[in-house]
């Protein structure tokens, strides 16, 4: 390997932005891209990485990231996989958008990093999953909260004193027209492509779910072009370990949205909140114990990735493909859930 991991990059969209080149909020440059001077305030980057092929099907997409970093601009996946001279991948792709791009690294045999959602069809997958494990490919899901030093120290806890309860959920306003999001049959719902975070955190503390039930809120967002989604979705989940959540999303709240989880176990509460994670534990009897959320969690992700690849360690990574399938199918079950009118076994 030569001695920075060399990434291809299939998909140059927002969410390949924020690990490559985003400029956030003050101008600072951050995560993937090597950035020679640092100034004032600029995020740390990810060591010893460059990106060196891009493959998007817009065009202009792919010549703008190859103008920030460098990148060789190729016409095809099977092109950037075979002849881009590439250590890793990143698939950052819409949900309907997934398959070729997989299907690519597990014939080249080349671990890859696939952004959530990473898929729509249960069929496609368990496919995936499978030829992950049986070549012993390593992989990562972008589920990047897991990372976060909150998230961690709940699960320590959680690992001795099991959850019993948990809800939470992720809401906003009328979305705007969009190419795919606010089509169902393209991202999955919200539920599925925004929510997945929560319901990621769900499996990463209680374990694996069991059954979904699931309700949806239709009819109160109007005059969306090329709108399908649920405007609120409420979910139940039961679990293995006997425990149960509820978890929502919504799309239809223009006085303010939210994002948090609350959850319990016999001898602890937890409340995140925020977009960081920010934590706030209660212990009887004792002062609640405070864990703040930290910036630039795509960084410390991206970090574990370039770390894995370069050591072949695929436990640095916290969300492997075939781990990042169950909370997929988990969302999934959730949508025919809604769709039948029943409980889906998993």
């Amino acid at each position: 390997m030569a001695e920075n991991v060399r990434l291809g990059f299939i998909g140059a969209g927002g969410i390949a932005r924020e690990h490559s080149y985003a400029i956030h909020g003050r101008g600072t440059l951050r995560n993937l891209l090597k950035i020679a001077e640092k100034k004032p305030g600029d995020r740390a980057t990810v060591t010893g990485a460059e990106i060196v092929a891009v493959m998007d099907p817009n065009p202009e997409a792919s010549l703008l990231m190859s103008e920030k970093t460098g990148a060789k601009v190729f016409n095809s996946v099977t092109d950037l996989a075979k002849d881009g001279g590439v250590d890793a991948l990143y698939i950052c792709l819409p949900p309907f958008a997934h398959g070729e791009a997989e299907r690519a690294a597990v014939q080249y045999k080349i671990p890859f990093f696939c952004e959530k959602p990473i898929g729509l069809d249960d069929g496609f997958l368990t496919e995936i999953a499978s030829e992950v494990e049986k070549q012993g490919i390593l992989t990562s899901v972008g589920y990047m909260t897991r990372y976060r030093k909150s998230v961690q120290r709940a699960r320590e806890i959680l690992l001795k004193d099991q959850a019993i309860l948990a809800y939470g959920g992720w809401w906003g306003g009328s979305p705007g027209a969009h190419s795919w999001w606010t089509d169902k049959t393209k991202s999955g719902g919200q539920f599925h492509e925004q929510a997945t975070h929560i319901v990621d955190l769900a499996r990463y503390f209680f374990g694996e779910a069991v059954e979904v039930y699931a309700a949806a809120a239709h009819g109160f967002n109007r005059n969306i072009p090329g709108y399908s989604l649920d405007d609120a979705v409420s979910v139940t989940i039961r679990f293995a370990n006997g425990g149960v959540a509820n978890l929502m999303a919504s799309c239809s709240s223009n006085a303010g949205g939210n994002l948090f989880l609350d959850l319990h176990s016999l001898n602890h509460n937890f409340h995140f909140a925020e977009f960081n994670f920010n934590l706030s534990i209660k212990t009887k009897g004792a002062e609640p114990e405070i864990v703040k959320g930290e910036d630039g969690i795509f960084t410390v992700e991206d970090q574990a990735f370039v770390d894995a690849v370069r050591t072949k360690d695929q436990s640095k990574v916290l969300s492997s493909y075939p781990d990042g399938v169950k909370s997929a199918r988990l969302s999934l079950a959730a949508n025919r859930s809604i769709e039948s009118g029943k409980p889906v076994s998993l």
